[in-house]
């Protein structure tokens, strides 16, 4: 299908996983790619590999917010969708009883301010074109509590649809809808190498997941592509469930 053909589409963390694979989704749909990462060799790369432009941007730093949004209004004359979706999870954000204040304050700026920052300096775009769409990735950890703790990264996660769910209601009426999609586990270089070093917590998180898999990244990037196309012309202020059936099981499959 072509439901984005030459809308002008940015997409932070887009280097690798969900962002990767949506920014792969967006060019077979027909978008216009502006990727954004710190990781400027894989980033370069899959620029290349879409057709689109890659811009080497730091998302908790405002300057480096501003200069991407203005690149791909220079480079494009619009910008149509923004998927703010970079995130990190590391081994250091645990229990609210041993996350240091470091880690706890990195994974802050990262996964949350740099949502607050892209919203702030893309709706600006949008509401002179009026209309856009931005999806902001939380989580269904946002949903749900965990006994296997990210405290941090649980916290931002929480602040992302909060925050999603008043810029959706907010800017409704100027035709910018803001989503907040909250992908389950999901298969990405970040998780394997995360339950690579405890296949026990792995498994804690697996026996939870009805469809008794952890979600390919290709399966988030289809949603994606649904929340920024005009297929989800009366979505906005919405929690995106993508999650296998995690948040709505009791007792799983056998």
């Amino acid at each position: 299908m072509q439901r984005l053909q030459d809308r002008v589409a940015v997409i932070t963390g887009a280097a690798g996983g969900i962002g990767l694979a949506t920014a792969r989704r967006f060019a077979e749909e027909g978008a216009r790619l502006v990727l954004a990462d710190l990781d400027e060799e894989a980033g370069r790369r899959a620029a290349e590999e879409v057709g689109g432009l890659f811009v080497r941007a730091d998302v908790s730093q405002e300057d480096d917010v501003v200069r991407m949004f203005a690149t791909a209004f220079d480079e494009f004359g619009s910008v149509d969708i923004a998927f703010n979706n970079a995130g990190i999870s590391p081994a250091d954000d645990d229990s609210i009883l041993t996350t240091g204040m470091d880690a706890w304050r990195r994974v802050q700026e990262v996964n949350l301010t740099s949502v607050y920052l892209c919203c702030k300096h893309v709706i600006p775009y949008m509401q002179r074109q009026g209309k856009g769409s931005i999806i902001n990735t939380a989580s269904f950890v946002a949903v749900m509590g965990s006994a296997t703790s990210q405290i941090s990264y649980t916290a931002s996660k929480g602040g992302v649809l909060a925050m999603t769910r008043e810029l959706g209601v907010q800017f409704a009426r100027e035709g910018i809808r803001v989503n907040a999609l909250c992908p389950g586990p999901v298969d990405t270089p970040l998780l394997r190498e995360l339950f690579a070093k405890d296949p026990e917590r792995a498994q804690r998180r697996l026996v939870h997941v009805p469809l008794g898999r952890f979600a390919r990244a290709e399966e988030i990037a289809a949603a994606v592509a649904f929340l920024a196309s005009d297929d989800a012309s009366f979505v906005t202020a919405a929690e995106f469930l993508v999650d296998g059936g995690i948040s709505g099981a009791y007792v799983t499959p056998l």
